[in-house]
């Protein structure tokens, strides 16, 4: 059955990486299985073919024969647990791994999230700038136990695997506000996620749309 996944039709990001899909795509890509996509606008996605996919009107979502899923957690998480390559064989080892997905996107992502929001959506409220600092130490609570749970290792628990997939992912997004270069080893763990050939061929895929 071929599996079809949503992305942006243009991307907000401009092509960056940072939109949902680019996880989907680089769990298809590390476990090996190809897949179509089929791009919708904004207005499309909150029209009722779609919101018969993702009831909330985002992206990405996932078919495959009867099966539609969305949260690119829970996609990726299907992905892994169904194909070999992101979870571990070791039943404890596969624990970990799952559990490291769920913290990079139930502690992790969220205040990152709340920066964006607060530069792009709040950004000209009168308390923007008293509240901005006050996000911005949030990420670095969530960022010091994260990066000394790393240490020097290459990934979090032995071998790459979904955890560091969705870790990476989330870590990507706050690249653009410099805090993730005050933490050597994590800008480093992130680029060594970039630089795995499924990210790289998940990343051209979505780019070549957003291409101008």
């Amino acid at each position: 059955m071929t599996i079809t996944i949503t992305a942006f039709e243009r991307s907000p990001d401009g092509g960056k990486g940072l939109a949902r899909d680019t996880r989907v795509r680089w769990a298809l890509e590390e476990v090996g299985q190809p897949y179509e996509v089929r791009l919708v606008s904004f207005a499309a996605m909150k029209a009722p073919a779609h919101l018969r996919l993702h009831p909330f009107g985002k992206i990405p979502t996932y078919e495959e024969g009867d099966l539609v899923l969305f949260e690119s957690g829970a996609i990726v998480f299907h992905l892994a647990q169904r194909h070999a390559g992101l979870l571990p064989d070791d039943a404890n080892a596969r624990a970990r791994a799952i559990t490291w997905m769920f913290a990079a996107l139930n502690t992790v992502e969220p205040p990152i999230l709340d920066l964006s929001i607060a530069k792009f959506q709040e950004g000209d409220k009168p308390w923007a700038k008293e509240r901005m600092p006050l996000v911005q130490e949030r990420i670095r609570d969530r960022m010091v136990p994260l990066s000394n749970r790393l240490g020097d290792a290459e990934w979090l628990d032995g071998a790459f695997s979904a955890g560091d997939l969705m870790m990476v992912s989330v870590l990507l997004r706050l690249r653009p506000s410099g805090i993730l270069d005050e933490f050597p080893n994590l800008a480093a763990y992130v680029a060594r996620g970039e630089a795995r050939p499924a990210y790289q061929r998940a990343f051209a895929a979505q780019l070549a749309i957003n291409a101008p």
